[in-house]
């Protein structure tokens, strides 16, 4: 059974999700593919930008986006620090598409997750600007894959597969993270994993020993 789950770095709940998703590819006969999805987060939230000393300095939010933004930081720390993980909310909004091209050019190479494991983890300490080229090729190296060819990926190659793979994200129903594609059925959000996880041992049940 094939098991799609698209993830944004940028998405908080999606880094909250990373643990229960990624043990997803352990179960048997699911072929596990993690794919990165770049949220537009100012199509529906609006755009705004948090100085240094945490005045807000661009406004394009309506009081209703406020409140669901300022909602999602709050509930998403309490579950981050319940498990002992860091979560500082970004003080604006990244453009992901970089590090995501980094993903990808990190699978070509071999195992992505200790890159994909790195980008979360500093992403959500402040401590990496998602849509640095330079800051995703430092990360690439730091995490055993050389990066020299990166540059040249991230302009072309990696730049088309990247809008390709979000196209045909779009064209089967995925509009938000953390999501999973269960042959060809959508499911949406952490809450639906349970869900998923049943219909691989039904299918599991279903196709025998």
């Amino acid at each position: 059974m094939r098991v799609v789950h698209y993830f944004d770095y940028k998405s908080p709940y999606a880094y909250l999700a990373q643990e229960e998703s990624l043990a997803l590819a352990d179960l048997p006969g699911v072929a596990f593919e993690l794919l990165p999805y770049t949220l537009d987060i100012p199509d529906y939230l609006g755009r705004a930008e948090i100085g240094e000393d945490g005045a807000v300095v661009v406004d394009e939010r309506t009081p209703h986006q406020w409140r669901r933004v300022r909602y999602a930081y709050r509930d998403c720390r309490r579950e981050a620090t319940r498990r002992g993980l860091v979560l500082r909310g970004p003080r604006r909004i990244f453009d992901s598409s970089v590090a995501h091209i980094g993903f990808l050019f990190a699978r070509r190479r071999g195992d992505p997750r200790p890159y994909h494991d790195a980008v979360y983890a500093r992403f959500w300490r402040r401590d990496l600007d998602l849509g640095d080229a330079d800051a995703v090729a430092a990360c690439l190296a730091e995490t055993g894959i050389d990066a020299g060819d990166f540059p040249g990926f991230l302009e072309g190659e990696g730049r088309t597969e990247h809008d390709r793979l979000r196209e045909e994200a779009h064209e089967i129903g995925v509009f938000g993270v953390p999501s999973y594609v269960v042959d060809g059925e959508l499911y949406f959000g952490t809450e639906r994993i349970p869900r998923v996880r049943e219909r691989i041992e039904d299918n599991r049940a279903s196709s025998g020993p």
